[in-house]
């Protein structure tokens, strides 16, 4: 049998490999899925660890320490990380449906390939939308606020790479926005370490999103389409070696900022080694990069997930003193 025979109807080219929508999901259900990604679960961990690094930030800084309540803002952060991924990825391939048809990556995705109507997944788009609502009306006022306003980055990112060379911008906007709602939900307003966390992430976004553009960098000159990788080109050792830093110092001052008035000195450097370690994956991802190679930028990009979870299981140790 050919390796051809054996894959999924229908499977986008890169999901992951026997992921549970190609071989549990009902055949109805599959592109709908497949539309928020369901079968490429990176770009949710990539959402969530955000809000898990705000709360537990908030947390680390409190005197009282981690609550109740902050086991349901974990859980709900993680309930609409998936949903809302789904929902700002599924507006994403109905704006960029004609340019995803263009793309030898993309090409294969549920609108292009047939599998769902624009009808289709715009209704999938507000059953998403309206269950992460309920999901958001739990917690506070502030952070319902907030959560509105992520609309807002989220509706404009799809659009970013048609007028400015830094899309991944945009994209860190609203990827990283969890980390400014999860601190508010459990505080109940703002503070200058959440927007430091908040522009950590965006660094790191702009780390990881170039490495993954990389990938179509031939195919997006082809059509026009502007990203960071097409823009440093040769140069993107040395950009990436800058977003790196710039997200590992600017999550270790917000740490400081956080924990420095009310924690100990062992949760203080609890965190800090999650900065620490942090660094050291992106370091570590740097070595193994090959930006003419997609399989291992895709790989690479992956990884970020446990470079994320490095620095919330330090956060979540440093919340527990």
């Amino acid at each position: 049998m050919t390796e051809t025979s054996q894959t999924p109807e229908g499977q986008v080219i890169d999901a992951v490999d026997r992921n549970w929508v190609d071989t549990w999901a009902p055949k109805a259900a599959r592109p709908y899925l497949r539309l928020s990604r369901a079968d490429r679960p990176i770009g949710t961990w990539l959402l969530l660890l955000p809000c898990w690094w705000g709360v537990l930030l908030a947390a680390a800084g409190d005197p009282a320490g981690l609550r109740w309540f902050d086991l349901w803002i974990i859980t709900g952060c993680a309930l609409g990380a998936f949903l809302m991924r789904g929902a700002g990825c599924t507006w994403n391939d109905i704006t960029d449906r004609k340019i995803d048809a263009q793309v030898a990556r993309t090409k294969s995705r549920p609108i292009p390939s047939g599998q769902v109507s624009v009808k289709g997944a715009v209704a999938w788009m507000v059953v998403q939308m309206l269950v992460s609502l309920g999901i958001l009306l739990t917690f506070n006022w502030a952070a319902i606020a907030l959560g509105v306003l992520a609309l807002l980055p989220v509706a404009i990112y799809p659009f970013a790479k048609r007028f400015t060379w830094w899309p991944q911008v945009f994209l860190g906007l609203a990827f990283n926005w969890g980390a400014l709602l999860a601190w508010t939900a459990h505080t109940g307003s703002l503070g200058l370490a959440p927007v430091i966390l908040y522009l950590a992430g965006i660094a790191w976004t702009l780390f990881y999103d170039t490495i993954y553009a990389h990938q179509d960098k031939e195919d997006d000159a082809l059509i026009g389409v502007k990203s960071t990788a097409r823009l440093f080109g040769e140069d993107s050792g040395w950009w990436l070696r800058l977003f790196m830093a710039l997200s590992v110092l600017l999550m270790a001052a917000a740490i400081i900022v956080a924990l420095v008035p009310h924690a100990n000195v062992m949760a203080l450097s609890l965190a800090l080694v999650g900065a620490w370690g942090f660094g050291w994956h992106m370091v570590w991802q740097l070595r193994q990069l090959d930006t003419e190679d997609w399989e291992v930028c895709m790989r690479l990009f992956r990884s970020n997930r446990d470079a994320g979870l490095i620095p919330a299981l330090f956060l979540a140790a440093a919340a527990l003193l």
